[in-house]
C-alpha cells in the first residue's frame, strides 16, 4: 500500500477546489527556485521530482503516480525546492495555494496527512543522503535496486523499466559507471533484463 496516496473521500474533496488539467510527457510543471504555490495532484499518468546542478546534471529525488500530490513544500511561501516533471501523458488537479490553505483548515484529516508525508519525504531523504555520503556506487546502486523491486518467487523484479541513465540520476553517478556495475553483475549472474525490466536473480554481493 502507498501511504502517499490520498484516501478517496479526502482526494474527492480536494479535487473539488481545483482544475482539471492534461500534460503533455516531459512537461515541466514546477521549477526550482520558481515562485508559486499550487497544489498538483496525480489523477493518471507519472510526475518525477528532482533536482539539477550547475553542469546540468539531474538527481532524482522522487516520483508520484495516481493519487500522490507535489507542491506541498510551497506552503512555507518560499521559492520552489525541486523541479517536477512529467514522465508520460499526465492529467492533475491544480490546487491554487489559496484554496489548499482554506482546505487545510477545513480538513484536519488532511492535514494529519500531510504531515505523515512530509515526515516520510524527511526519513527518505535523510537516507538518501546518507547513502551519496556514506556508500560508493555499488552500495548506493544496490539499495535503489532493492527498492524499487519485489519478489517474484526466489527472484526480486524492478518495478519500472528502467534505463541506465535513469539509474545513474537515482544514485548520483554517470552512466558510464552504472554500465560498468551492471556489466559485472550480468556477467556473475545475479541481474538479468526481462521484457526490458532488471531482475536480481540472487541475493546482491554486499560490496564489490
Amino acid at each position: 500500500m502507498n501511504e502517499d496516496r490520498l484516501p478517496v473521500s479526502l482526494l474527492d474533496a480536494l479535487a473539488a477546489h481545483g482544475n482539471t488539467r492534461p500534460f503533455r510527457a516531459h512537461t515541466i510543471l514546477i521549477s526550482e527556485g520558481d515562485a508559486g504555490d499550487s497544489l498538483y495532484i496525480v489523477v493518471s499518468g507519472r510526475l518525477r521530482a528532482y533536482a539539477s546542478s550547475e553542469d546540468g546534471r539531474d538527481v532524482v529525488l522522487a516520483e508520484h503516480g495516481p493519487g500522490e500530490y507535489v507542491g506541498e513544500l510551497s506552503l512555507d511561501g518560499l521559492a520552489r525546492s525541486a523541479s517536477v516533471k512529467t514522465l508520460q501523458p499526465t492529467t492533475c488537479c491544480v490546487v491554487p495555494g489559496s484554496q489548499l490553505r482554506g482546505f487545510l483548515a477545513e480538513q484536519p484529516d488532511f492535514a494529519l496527512h500531510l504531515s505523515q508525508k512530509l515526515t516520510r519525504m524527511v526519513r527518505r531523504l535523510t537516507d538518501q543522503v546518507k547513502s551519496l555520503a556514506l556508500q560508493d556506487v555499488y552500495g548506493r546502486m544496490v539499495r535503489v535496486l532493492m527498492e524499487l523491486s519485489d519478489p517474484a518467487g526466489a527472484e526480486r523484479v524492478v518495478r519500472e523499466k528502467l534505463t541506465q541513465q535513469d539509474i545513474a540520476d537515482r544514485v548520483g553517478s554517470s552512466r558510464e559507471m552504472v554500465n560498468r556495475v551492471l556489466k559485472d553483475l550480468t556477467t556473475g549472474g545475479y541481474v538479468s533484463v526481462r521484457d526490458g525490466r532488471y531482475v536480481i536473480q540472487r541475493k546482491l554481493p554486499a560490496a564489490r
